[in-house]
């Protein structure tokens, strides 16, 4: 959330077949910027432990949300699984 342009963002484990797991983030641009991952990516590097390093980022739109305006990163880790064919019914 410091990186400037987020608007939102949401941090997810998801599976992976050799690591187990890696760190995926989902972020939101605030209206009328955008992210560039390039740079995103050096400065997680500066910031971040390794192991808190995003393996992978998804620009998205939105973020999926309940009622309460709660972002919901289990849908997110499902649309992952999904994408990525580890999705278990």
């Amino acid at each position: 959330m410091r990186y400037p342009g987020v608007a939102e963002a949401a941090v997810v484990g998801e599976p992976h077949p050799t690591h187990g797991e890696i760190v995926v983030a989902h972020l939101v641009a605030l209206p009328g910027q955008t992210i560039d991952v390039a740079s995103l990516k050096r400065w997680c590097r500066e910031h971040l432990g390794r192991h808190e390093q995003p393996r992978r980022i998804e620009l998205r739109d939105s973020m999926p949300k309940n009622a309460a305006g709660k972002i919901l990163k289990r849908e997110l880790r499902l649309s992952g699984e999904h994408e990525r064919g580890f999705a278990f019914s």
